[in-house]
């Protein structure tokens, strides 16, 4: 995994987030998504320049099986994690607003 990805994967594993199941590397037919969570119907990319030679065709695939397709820029994790898990939660609510919204513990400060 690049460091975003881990940086990423820290924030979603063990249904860290909205207590979702993500799992990392899915195959998916013929693509592997960076990260998905099959009962809220999401896709979740990192630094979609990696994608680009898939393009336009990648996401209709995706779609069409009924994924919800986020990207985000190493830069938006490094610079922003926060958000990009607030973005990730909105989308989910879009798709499934069933989904609890449990409160996110606070970050731990090392003193």
């Amino acid at each position: 995994m690049a460091w975003a990805e881990r940086i990423l994967w820290r924030a979603l594993r063990d249904r860290q987030l909205a207590n979702v199941k993500f799992r990392r590397q899915v195959p998916i037919g013929p693509y592997i998504a960076d990260f998905a969570a099959m009962e809220a119907g999401i896709v979740v990319e990192v630094d979609g320049g990696q994608h680009s030679t898939d393009g336009p065709e990648r996401t209709r695939y995706l779609e069409s099986r009924g994924f919800r397709i986020v990207r985000f820029w190493n830069n938006d994790l490094m610079d922003n994690l926060p958000g990009v898990l607030t973005r990730i939660e909105r989308h989910m609510e879009r798709i499934s607003p069933e989904i609890p919204r449990p409160t996110r513990p606070a970050s731990r400060r090392s003193s």
